[in-house]
């Protein structure tokens, strides 16, 4: 468990945000997550499915992918307004210049790594669900990808492996990390509104 950035957020947040590469493992890591903390956890896949009427990979074919990283901004923002929720980006979203770093105050940013090869084997595990990996060299295209994408999670506070880790032992690594932050006495005290 490591904090890539060296700074934690205030530790009054309100949301945490789970970033990292496809298969990494972000809707099972964050339904044990908010289960443990009595928190909503909201994917945003699955948000901008459930808007548009019709799988990522059905977006993606009959919509194009502009089209979705548009919904996808849209959820996005309107996601980060909740409070005492659990979200799971997709894997491009934080891959946006300035995205990273603006977000809402109380935000708790972690990143769950994941290698390109094994993202690939958990990937075809699902099926036809992975409209990047629909290609003759998905593990190419996942190498590439991640390769551009890893400076933004590289942003996170919190970075962890998720080879062979369990969801639910890396949902207790961040909750043990939540709890640690609420004991400092370095920071002062949230302004009472």
């Amino acid at each position: 468990m490591t904090d890539p950035r060296g700074t934690d957020p205030d530790p009054a947040f309100q949301r945490v945000l789970l970033v990292g590469f496809m298969g990494s493992g972000k809707t099972e890591v964050g339904r044990a997550l908010a289960e443990r903390l009595s928190w909503t956890f909201r994917d945003f896949d699955e948000e901008v499915s459930s808007r548009v009427g019709l799988p990522i990979m059905e977006i993606f074919r009959q919509r194009g992918e502009p089209f979705f990283r548009a919904t996808e901004e849209t959820v996005g923002k309107e996601l980060l307004l909740e409070q005492q929720v659990v979200l799971g980006s997709g894997g491009g979203w934080p891959a946006v210049e300035g995205r990273m770093e603006n977000l809402p105050e109380g935000t708790l940013t972690v990143w769950l790594k994941v290698t390109a090869g094994e993202a690939v084997r958990r990937a075809l595990q699902e099926g036809d669900t992975r409209p990047l990996l629909a290609v003759s060299d998905p593990q190419n295209v996942a190498e590439n990808l991640l390769a551009q994408r890893e400076r933004f999670y590289r942003l996170s506070h919190l970075a962890l492996e998720t080879e062979g880790e369990e969801p639910d032992r890396l949902a207790g690594q961040i909750e043990e990390h939540i709890k640690a932050m609420g004991r400092r006495t370095d920071r002062p005290s949230p302004p009472h509104k």
